[in-house]
């Protein structure tokens, strides 16, 4: 029977031994066709549900014993600043807790290498049907009932900042902790919500969901996978950082800027 004292050590021996096996891995030849390797990678879960599809065939193909692991990352809470808001990410890349994070940010310090997947705005999405869709003036935008997607719960989002340099207001009626909940409660009510278009493009369409520009500049952003300098000397790593950054072949394409989306 393990004593008190050896049952205290077995967690941090048990992760003093995992990354052992992992320092030993690296240092192997890479060959993604017979590794059996695990990969961590971070990012918000509708950057994850936008990069992520397209290229688990191609990871198939090349790398069928390759495993990936998705972490999700959250901005700091309360924070406004997209500088600061995603520090816990880099915090988490070079404890090694992840291999890659693809984050909303351009403030990356020099000790990290970075490579931009894409840029990203917003567009209104809606149900098919919803009268918004025929007179999306920036008025009727106020007096719909709004959706934003919050871990927190907090109601407070983008979105109003951007309306209350105008003077503007609006009504959250519904908060949910994640994009694809967004779209779930959208087809089925009344509800609309700003939500990246890439998104929009990609998985409205099997909720009955549209999305239409927004009445109001919502800004846009790059999303850049990103890990630390010293970590891309690992050849398996350098491999999947290329992998995801390689430029996708478009299927459902992205949203076109125009009227609808």
């Amino acid at each position: 029977m393990p004593t008190a004292r050896a049952t205290e050590l077995a967690t941090p021996i048990a992760d003093a031994l995992a990354r052992v096996r992992s320092v030993i891995s690296t240092a192997e030849p890479f060959n993604p066709v017979t590794s059996t390797r695990r990969f961590a990678i971070g990012a918000p879960d509708a950057v994850s549900a936008v990069f992520l599809p397209p290229r688990l065939g191609k990871l198939r193909q090349t790398a069928p014993g390759i495993n990936i692991s998705m972490h999700q990352l959250l901005p700091t809470l309360g924070e406004t600043s997209p500088e600061r808001a995603w520090r816990p990410a880099f915090a988490e890349l070079e404890a090694r807790s992840i291999d890659i994070a693809i984050i909303p940010s351009d403030d990356i310090a020099a000790r990290f290498f970075r490579r931009t997947l894409y840029e990203e705005d917003f567009v209104v999405a809606m149900r098919a049907g919803h009268p918004f869709a025929d007179d999306p003036t920036l008025e009727q935008y106020c007096e719909m009932q709004h959706l934003v997607v919050s871990v927190t719960g907090d109601p407070y989002g983008f979105v109003d900042r951007v309306l209350a340099e105008q003077g503007r207001s609006r009504r959250t009626a519904l908060t949910v902790p994640n994009f694809m909940f967004a779209l779930a409660a959208i087809s089925e009510t009344d509800l609309i919500a700003a939500l990246p278009r890439r998104f929009v493009a990609m998985h409205a369409a099997r909720f009955g969901v549209i999305g239409l520009e927004a009445p109001l500049s919502l800004g846009h952003f790059r999303l850049n996978a990103v890990t630390p300098k010293v970590a891309i000397m690992d050849a398996g790593l350098a491999w999947l950082f290329d992998m995801l950054a390689a430029p996708e072949k478009r299927r459902n394409g992205t949203a076109p800027k125009g009227r609808r989306s």
